[in-house]
């Protein structure tokens, strides 16, 4: 079985597959502060609480987006399964065109959820992940990555409103059911997740409008089944995209 991993700021994914087919999804909070010890009994446990056979994990690929976190789960993996992990980053042969000023710099997490877009769904196509950052990027119809745009996530932005306004209270992610709102919690509420809904039909628009073309639009992360649905534009959501294009990766990886 192969071992995929997505690091988050918030999270961490675990995804087993077998012969390319998904056999149980995992998760677990991310900790900057764990040492690989602690990690490495957290994955023993887990592993053990849903019966899986640790022996029969022979590969194993990485995303991250938190660098302190990085080694030391790499390093917890090993102790687990008996595995190296194949960390995705420069070097690391995608398949994936980058048409951006330093290819160096993309981020692993987009850079695997553009590999499993440009596999799974028409092209041209803007991918959307919406989780501590917001990011929207282009695949163009040869299927390259064109860049694109990040904002601030949902959450950073709810926090920064909360933290900062004294007498604003916090909010869970569930949508309000209007724009306008007579109590302050679903005003929070309306103006961070449907105005954020907003912001993608906008983007979206503005991507196709500069390309000239219409576009494939795929979602995935944390936060896309509360934002996506208040969206005006047809948008597919995917919770996997990371994990697959992390699955596609490793596998050319070795046939290579």
């Amino acid at each position: 079985m192969l071992l995929c991993t997505d690091v988050g700021n918030t999270n961490i994914k675990f995804a087993l597959y077998e012969d390319d087919k998904q056999v149980i999804k995992l998760k677990i909070s991310t900790d900057p502060s764990k040492t690989d010890d602690e990690f490495a009994v957290e994955l023993y446990t887990i592993f053990k609480i849903n019966r899986i056979n640790i022996r029969s994990i022979s590969g194993s690929v990485l995303s991250s987006v938190v660098p302190k976190v990085t080694e030391q789960l790499v390093k917890a993996i090993e102790k687990v399964a008996k595995i190296k992990t194949l960390v995705l980053g420069p070097g690391v042969r995608s398949g994936l065109d980058l048409r951006i000023d330093n290819p160096a710099s993309l981020g692993s997490d987009i850079l695997a959820m553009c590999v499993a877009a440009k596999e799974f769904y028409p092209c041209p196509a803007i991918v959307i992940g919406l989780g501590t950052a917001t990011t929207i990027v282009y695949l163009d119809e040869q299927r390259r990555y064109c860049g694109g745009a990040i904002s601030p996530g949902v959450t950073i932005s709810l926090d920064a409103l909360t933290n900062r306004g004294a007498l604003l209270p916090s909010v869970d992610m569930t949508p309000p059911k209007k724009f306008i709102n007579t109590n302050t919690e679903n005003c929070i509420k309306s103006g961070v997740i449907l105005g954020t809904a907003c912001m993608l039909d906008g983007m979206i628009e503005r991507f196709n409008e500069e390309r000239g073309v219409n576009s494939t639009v795929i979602a995935t992360g944390g936060l896309a089944q509360s934002i996506v649905p208040n969206c005006k534009t047809e948008i597919v959501i995917n919770d996997d995209l990371i994990l697959e294009g992390l699955r596609l990766i490793y596998n050319r990886s070795i046939r290579n």
